[in-house]
């Protein structure tokens, strides 16, 4: 497994509220919602799921 602060840009030592911020921005950049027009739509919503998945980790 990729590790989740590097999904996410964050080191390891950020607060928690770095993590949040850090997951929130990932997850309006890479929502579905967010690439329906785009033509690599299944690149971002598999970047999604990963973005979900470290936080979840962390």
């Amino acid at each position: 497994m990729i590790d989740p602060y590097s999904i996410l840009g964050i080191s390891r030592d950020a607060s928690d509220e770095e993590v949040k911020k850090a997951y929130r921005k990932m997850s309006r950049k890479y929502h579905p919602d967010a690439n329906i027009d785009n033509p690599n739509k299944e690149q971002a919503e598999e970047k999604f799921k990963q973005v979900q998945q470290a936080y979840e980790q962390i």
